[in-house]
């Protein structure tokens, strides 16, 4: 008697509402083996079944014509409850009319049963609307869960990075950081006025800085399972300061950067090369890692910087593939990911063209300068 009692407290719950007992006796000898069957006489009686087992509801087979309370009226109540969404409802009726069947269909019923039944139909179309309720309710709960999960790991985060925002050691932190973004622009900008007074050229078209905000920099230390603390910052991040210098041709890049980590008071910490040698996304940047001195009231330390070099057309591609990889709920990732990578190449081999037109240029102009002297 225990097995028996278990077995029916996993068994699922139907309910059918007919006003033809006869229709309810079909039904339940058809559904009785699988299911619970509750039977109502009308849509009232229905509702009130609905209401006392709605989670436990797992399909509703309704008639159309009930006296009191018709099938029309049950199903414009569960529109109103917004219960059809969670709660299939297969009509049962001799109706077949097509006008009648989309109306249904257009409220949001999941089948249509004609009479009069045959019980392998019913039994198959049944056992198939509560199987797919089952699986898409399931998989609501764990996206809801997981929501709420992602939720509370947010407000977490929130909290641990206004604490770390708020501390006076991260901000101090923060100033010598920017001091030494300072440090690496004032060497940039004596060599731009060099170029343009000595070549008549200039090394580079911009430059981009910009310090790592306290959440990104608490999430990649948790990310990476580092302490939260300011000695942890120092030692386990390279790019909490950044700059991005933009270069108009490819040798340009590698002849900046050459002049920068040539400076007697910088230290190269790293180079990755992914102009020489690419991502596999197609993204092509100079990083460099550097240890930049700077001088406060206490004396001279160094902080850690990250350059990037980029011509302008790898600025513009990063930028794009930037926006577009953080898009969410976006399809076809991998004919979009093919798409940047010919892109990508395409701008590799423009900036080399264009490397070679400026190199055309400058030759004519050596050459008509020697003429003229």
């Amino acid at each position: 008697m225990a097995n028996d009692k278990i077995e029916v407290d996993n068994m699922q719950r139907i309910l059918v509402a007919d006003d033809v007992e006869i229709n309810r006796e079909i039904l339940c000898d058809i559904l009785m083996d699988g299911y619970i069957v509750e039977t109502a006489e009308d849509g009232a009686q229905a509702i009130r079944i609905l209401k006392e087992y709605q989670s436990d509801i797992a399909a509703l087979l309704l008639d159309l014509q009930m006296p009191n309370m018709d099938g029309y009226a049950v199903l414009t109540w569960m529109e109103d409850m917004r219960w059809l969404d969670t709660i299939p409802v297969v009509i049962i009726s001799a109706e077949r009319s097509i006008e009648i069947e989309n109306y249904c269909f257009e409220k949001g019923v999941s089948d249509f049963i004609h009479k009069p039944f045959n019980s392998s139909i019913v039994r198959k179309r049944v056992d198939n609307i509560v199987e797919l309720y089952t699986r898409k309710n399931g998989l609501e709960e764990k996206l809801a869960l997981q929501a709420k999960t992602l939720e509370e790991q947010e407000l977490i985060i929130q909290l641990q990075t206004r604490r770390l925002k708020d501390t006076k050691i991260f901000n101090d932190l923060m100033m010598q950081y920017h001091a030494a973004i300072l440090e690496v622009e004032a060497k940039l900008n004596v060599l731009y006025a060099e170029f343009a007074q000595e070549y008549n050229r200039n090394p580079f078209e911009s430059i981009k800085s910009r310090l790592k905000s306290p959440k990104s920099i608490y999430e990649k230390l948790e990310r990476r399972g580092f302490p939260i603390n300011t000695d942890s910052i120092r030692e386990h991040l390279t790019d909490v300061a950044g700059v991005r210098v933009i270069c108009s041709f490819p040798d340009d890049i590698y002849r900046l950067a050459e002049l920068v980590v040539s400076h007697d008071d910088i230290i190269l910490v790293q180079k990755k090369d992914y102009i020489k040698n690419p991502k596999p996304n197609g993204y092509r940047s100079l990083h460099l890692i550097l240890d930049v001195p700077i001088f406060l009231s206490v004396g001279k330390q160094y902080m850690k910087v990250e350059m990037q070099f980029r011509t302008i057309a790898m600025d513009f591609w990063a930028s794009l593939e930037h926006k577009l990889r953080y898009k969410k709920n976006m399809e076809n990732t991998e004919e979009i990911e093919r798409q940047l990578k010919v892109c990508a190449d395409s701008i590799d081999i423009l900036d080399d063209q264009m490397l070679q037109i400026r190199n055309k240029i400058d030759k004519t102009h050596s050459a008509l300068l020697r003429r003229d002297q």
